[in-house]
């Protein structure tokens, strides 16, 4: 169990990143948002790459920050009965969930992700939009995030059943969010 507690960190670590990733995307669009009307009012220029580029981000900020997210145990979760589970039964329910629903749906939207960039890469797809910007960078995040939430769900699948072995925490407590 060592070895595979070693692996979760590792995934950890490596989601972190991605988080810090998606808490920069946010931060720059902004300064573009903040940007493009400023020149858009002040200075009467403006292009569709700029707004573009924001939603393209956007999906950035989503897509590479939903693992990190799930790591800190951040995600939507219908808490009604949840919340009245002993800590050992919140972990069953943990294991149980991420077997059966995090990962076969995470699995079909990486596989189906790829396909949908591979066929936008290669006919080296662009935005219909005057001035737009290529589509395929985008679209490339789709099975690049929903693989980063599978390798998560396998860090988390980890910790519960180490937990549930008496390995660590019985709470699902995690580090404090990005600040």
């Amino acid at each position: 169990m060592g070895a595979l507690l070693a692996l979760s960190g590792l995934i950890d670590r490596m989601n972190r990143g991605f988080g810090m990733i998606a808490s920069v995307l946010v931060l720059t669009s902004c300064l573009i948002s903040a940007g493009n009307a400023a020149s858009r009012y002040i200075l009467s220029i403006s292009s569709n790459a700029w707004l573009e580029i924001q939603w393209q981000m956007f999906a950035g900020i989503f897509l590479l920050g939903a693992p990190y997210v799930l790591k800190l145990n951040e995600h939507v979760r219908v808490d009604i009965l949840y919340g009245g589970y002993s800590n050992r039964t919140k972990l069953w329910v943990d294991v149980f969930g991420i077997i059966f629903f995090l990962f076969p749906a995470a699995f079909m939207m990486m596989v189906e992700g790829f396909a949908f960039f591979e066929t936008s890469f290669a006919r080296g797809e662009m935005s219909s939009n005057a001035g737009g910007l290529p589509l395929w960078p985008v679209k490339a995040l789709l099975p690049l995030g929903f693989a980063l939430i599978l390798l998560q769900g396998l860090s988390e699948l980890i910790k519960r059943i180490a937990a549930l072995q008496g390995m660590g925490d019985m709470s699902p407590s995690y580090e404090k969010p990005l600040q």
